[in-house]
């Protein structure tokens, strides 16, 4: 089972990696439209229309317009590809996942190899969801195989280990209760950070600058539209988080005999709820610019990513279990 586990990340890697690459080519022919739209119609010269009774011939179809359609069509394709893709990869990225606990005999969230490759499930799952709901978001998928790409690779390449069976401490129920909502929360803050990105960048073209993400910006959807699905995807899992940080505390009382300790995983936590609660707070206030707030999600994301890597190689603390050597 454990073998087995190792390889479907692998093909779930490679199943991303289509993914993204056909999305890719979904936006490098994406203008096919407004190509189509704006190609001007071509008139016979010559061709004698009867003033009086007189029959007017077929237009004849202009080549280059029937060329950006069938390139239009293609990256229509492209899309679909890219969807179903991630699509796979999603499913073998969870056959990675079940094998991998049932080789374990435990929930796989043990050590950060397993933890990262649960928290990317659970946000290419979401962005399924939110795909599922909102066609029209599909260009971003671009990013968020990328992504994908990245993270479960660096899972497979760097942060692998091996099966072993929990450390003593993490012996409890309050094991799947904690931990299963900081991944939870963890995955969605991940997919949150995806549009929020991608709001910057369409919302700076829409301003007329010019900057170097412009070919890719201008083929995003709409600025509002990303903005409200990094709000919507971070005030649902802010209560998550804030849950598994509360149970996260009373486990620590039941196992080290006080709640809360300052330990450097306890402290990045309360770093990364102070800041994601004033991205919320600054989202709900009207004096303060929706490009503002969106910088505060970014942040906070930057310090789950400090929460989950930075701590667990370069600081020693009672939750210390990252499994790296």
């Amino acid at each position: 089972m454990s073998a087995l586990s190792d390889q479907l990340v692998s093909f779930a890697i490679l199943a991303y990696l289509v993914a993204m690459i056909s999305h890719a080519v979904e936006y490098a022919l994406g203008n096919s439209r407004a190509r189509v739209a704006a190609a001007p119609a071509r008139e016979l010269v010559g061709a004698g229309v009867g003033a009086a009774g007189g029959s007017t011939p077929d237009a004849p179809v202009d080549p280059g317009a029937a060329a950006a359609e069938r390139t239009a069509r293609r990256a229509r394709l492209g899309g679909l590809v890219a969807v179903a893709a991630t699509a796979l990869g999603a499913l073998l990225h969870l056959g990675a996942l079940v094998t991998r606990g049932l080789a374990a005999d435990r929930m796989p969230w043990g050590n950060m190899y397993e933890f990262v490759l649960t928290g990317t499930w659970i946000g290419v799952a979401g962005w399924l969801v939110v795909l599922w709901k909102r066609p029209q978001l599909r260009r971003l998928g671009l990013f968020l195989s990328l992504v994908m790409v990245l993270l479960v690779a660096t899972a497979e390449l760097v942060l692998y280990t091996p099966i072993v069976p929990l450390v003593p401490a993490l012996n409890s129920y309050w094991f799947v209760i904690h931990v299963s909502t900081i991944v939870f929360a963890s995955g969605i803050f991940l997919l949150g950070a995806v549009p929020a990105v991608a709001f910057l960048m369409r919302a700076g073209y829409e301003q007329g600058r010019r900057s170097f993400p412009y070919t890719l910006a201008k083929r995003l959807p709409a600025a509002a539209a990303l903005e409200r699905l990094t709000f919507v995807l971070h005030a649902f899992a802010f209560p998550v988080f804030t849950f598994a940080v509360i149970a996260g505390a009373i486990w620590a009382e039941a196992a080290w005999g006080r709640p809360w300790g300052w330990d450097p995983k306890e402290t990045w936590s309360f770093i990364s709820w102070v800041i994601y609660a004033g991205y919320l707070h600054a989202r709900a206030t009207p004096s303060v610019k929706r490009n503002v707030a969106t910088w505060l999600a970014i942040v906070g994301f930057l310090t789950m990513l400090m929460n989950l890597f930075g701590v667990n190689i370069f600081f020693e603390g009672l939750h210390s279990y990252g499994g790296l050597d």
